[in-house]
């Protein structure tokens, strides 16, 4: 027997909360993000309202804090980021004071690998929930043996849509110094974004981008093609990444409208680097009204 079958997760690290964590949010914190994922939005660019993905650079730090407590240090190397959702009930501005904490709420054994999910919850410190994130992580080449909790919620794309004319395309540059800056703004210091060799090593055909600052490029072509560029309106945002993107790629995100209900509506969406799906999955959801208050 191996030492990776040997592994296995600890059951006893689910639905623990990790110590919360304080993050004083700036102006200048804010622009220097929409600058790293050359977002457009004109307010994003005057620090007067944050990015949505904008959301984990206050929790990077203690995110990954409940992982430790279930998954086996042994296996941090073939950890990879697998989807991201946001559900988001206020916006960020500066000045804002936030609260977070994180717990481990699942996990499930696949023949390919494993896979975990954490809850991420910012609050104002009244409080008032800004935002609740669900980080699914995946393991390769290990399959534990057992599962226990809960997964994050599902968000497939319905493959019938793709019979109807999406509602937008829109294309981004990804510039070649985008993962020396995004690492910079966002406070992710991973080497596989910043070190050829490391990358190469690792399996990889080089720098990659950062899988959140592809998800920041497709989120400001959302709110440019479906909310007029309000991030008020933004009420959930959800992936799961598929391939990594390199360095001086084109990306192209594509939007069709999916559902309406209970004053928002649902759109679905993918992103491709040429015929390659790097983003699938998607769902943004808009509201008819601005979500929260400030």
């Amino acid at each position: 027997m191996t030492q990776a079958q040997e592994l296995r997760f600890d059951v006893e690290g689910l639905d623990r909360w990790s110590e919360e964590s304080t993050y004083e949010v700036t102006r200048e914190a804010i622009v220097a993000y929409a600058e790293a994922t050359n977002d457009p939005i004109p307010a994003h660019r005057a620090g007067e309202i944050a990015p949505p993905v904008f959301a984990i650079v206050p929790v990077f730090e203690n995110m990954m804090e409940p992982v430790f407590a279930v998954v086996p240090l042994e296996l941090f190397g073939l950890v990879l980021h697998g989807e991201q959702d946001f559900r988001f009930h206020r916006p960020i501005y500066p000045g804002d004071v936030l609260v977070s904490r994180s717990k481990m709420i699942g996990f499930d054994g696949l023949e390919n690998g494993s896979r975990g999910a954490a809850l991420i919850e910012t609050r104002l410190q009244s409080g008032e929930l800004v935002n609740e994130q669900y980080l699914t992580f995946f393991i390769r080449k290990f399959t534990n043996p057992e599962a226990a909790g809960a997964l994050s919620p599902e968000h497939k794309f319905p493959e019938e849509l793709r019979a109807q004319a999406p509602v937008a395309r829109v294309v981004a540059h990804v510039d070649t110094d985008q993962t020396y800056r995004y690492s910079e703004a966002s406070g992710d210091p991973m080497p596989i974004h910043l070190d050829e060799e490391v990358a190469l090593d690792a399996g990889l055909p080089g720098v990659i981008a950062h899988g959140l600052c592809v998800l920041a490029f497709t989120s400001w072509a959302a709110l440019t093609s479906l909310a007029d560029g309000r991030t008020e309106r933004l009420a959930r945002l959800a992936v799961r990444f598929a391939k990594p993107v390199l360095p001086g790629q084109d990306i192209e995100t594509t939007l069709w409208r999916s559902a309406a209900s209970g004053g928002s509506t649902q759109y679905v969406y993918e992103t491709k680097v040429g015929d390659d799906v790097v983003i699938k999955d998607g769902l943004v959801e808009i509201a008819d009204r601005i979500v929260g208050n400030h």
